[in-house]
């Protein structure tokens, strides 16, 4: 009923509302203006013959850990093609750089029905990877009604998530119901996605810890390589607001001990990037910004690598990496990634966006936890300090990270199963 109600508002709406919205969007570079018939339901790209997956994720954090999985069903089964669709002009870029050959990128179409009847008699998919819990009724609903096989990958139900959609669980057991079944990220997630309403749910492990090495430009990191020299290097990831700073006041210890030490430092947000710069400027730092394309030097102390797509590098040149989001009660960002490029790695104590991998990397020892800045650069010291408990640290955290990919192997049996029928 719930769907219904809605599919019957939304078209009346459009016209109304939604369209200048839409509008407005174009207008501030949100969206995509060449290729914004896809978002409509009317695609220029021909299907490819045989076989379609179609991958869907909301942004890019979704869409990137889809690629192992994509990879790994396309060398399976080598008569098949993967669409992966997202909404941002962000992710498009990231996906249409990385996917590999018999993939491609599309736009999800605006949730208006008559939108989605055309996508999906367009591009006919066998199957369908809906990844974590962006759900749209009007898609959803006409995937269900095309007796489409629909399964939710790596669906994550927050503890204020669930106790929200109890207070709806008829809307939320509506909206369930057009899964086919459902993976969770954790035996809590998939729990709670059976108290509402799914059909059939489980836990085959969280996909994200499986996720490829990031992409890493070879001749940039020869350029940034060429510059550092035989520096020590100590990374600083994924940094929010305030962080540098609280990292900043205590980034003279390195110095005073090993006063050869590059410090780079990429904010989440790149934006941020000159205002970081000057933040640590006039904490009395020699600091040079990449964006500005200014060189590290003999003097250069922190490079502030204001960047999109170039973690990897960093990554790479660092052999130890403090993740951000983690000194300010954020929840901390991805450190898998710095994990599985043999990098030791360091977050501080608001983790709650990562607990259940957190709980994982802590009982491998892949992981070092501070409870604050002063403690994170202490661990730093420590690290330069000695050789073997770095190479240590190191191997521990790789160890654990490329451990976690068998959960591959789980998913890719259960949704080949839908495909072949």
């Amino acid at each position: 009923m719930f769907i219904g109600i809605y599919n019957t508002l939304i078209r009346i709406m459009y016209p109304l509302v939604i369209r200048s919205y839409i509008q407005k969007r174009i207008e501030i570079g949100k969206e995509d203006v060449k290729r914004f018939n896809e978002r409509i339901g009317k695609p220029v790209k021909e299907r490819p013959e045989g076989k379609l997956i179609w991958f869907h994720g909301a942004s890019v954090g979704e869409s990137v850990s889809m690629l192992p999985l994509i990879n790994k069903l396309l060398e399976t089964s080598e008569d098949t093609h993967v669409m992966v669709t997202t909404g941002t002009t962000t992710s498009a870029d990231i996906m249409g750089k990385r996917l590999p050959p018999r993939a491609f990128h599309q736009y999800i179409t605006i949730d208006n029905p008559t939108f989605t009847k055309r996508f999906i008699k367009y591009w006919q998919p066998d199957l369908v990877l809906w990844f974590e819990s962006d759900f749209w009724p009007a898609m959803l609903s006409t995937i269900k009604k095309k007796n489409i096989p629909l399964v939710l990958v790596n669906g994550r139900i927050s503890n204020k998530s669930f106790k929200r959609w109890q207070q709806f669980d008829f809307i939320c057991k509506e909206l369930l119901s057009c899964f086919t079944f459902c993976l969770g990220q954790s035996e809590e997630d998939a729990y709670r996605l059976r108290v509402l309403g799914a059909k059939d749910s489980t836990c085959l492990g969280n996909l994200k810890f499986a996720g490829l090495p990031i992409p890493v430009d070879e001749e940039k990191k020869q350029e940034i390589t060429a510059q550092i020299g035989e520096r020590p290097v100590f990374c600083i990831s994924s940094t929010h607001e305030n962080e540098e700073y609280l990292l900043g006041r205590h980034l003279k210890k390195i110095f005073e001990k090993h006063p050869d030490t590059l410090v780079l430092i990429a904010p989440r947000h790149p934006q941020r990037g000159g205002d970081v710069k000057q933040q640590l400027q006039e904490l009395g730092y020699n600091v040079a910004l990449r964006s500005a394309n200014e060189n590290i030097t003999d003097k250069t102390q922190i490079y502030v690598a204001d960047t999109i797509g170039e973690l990897g590098i960093w990554y790479g040149i660092s052999p130890i990496v403090f993740i951000g989001g983690s000194l300010v009660p954020h929840g901390g960002q991805n450190f898998m990634e710095p994990s599985r490029m043999h990098d030791a790695v360091i977050v501080g104590p608001y983790m709650h966006n990562f607990t259940e991998a957190m709980q994982r990397a802590q009982k491998a020892n892949g992981i070092i936890q501070a409870v604050d800045a002063e403690e994170v650069i202490s661990t730093v010291i420590q690290l330069l300090d000695n050789k073997d408990l770095l190479e240590a640290k190191q191997s521990l955290a790789y160890n654990w990270a490329t451990g976690e990919a068998k959960v591959l192997d789980g998913i890719v049996e259960k949704v080949k199963g839908y495909l072949n029928q």
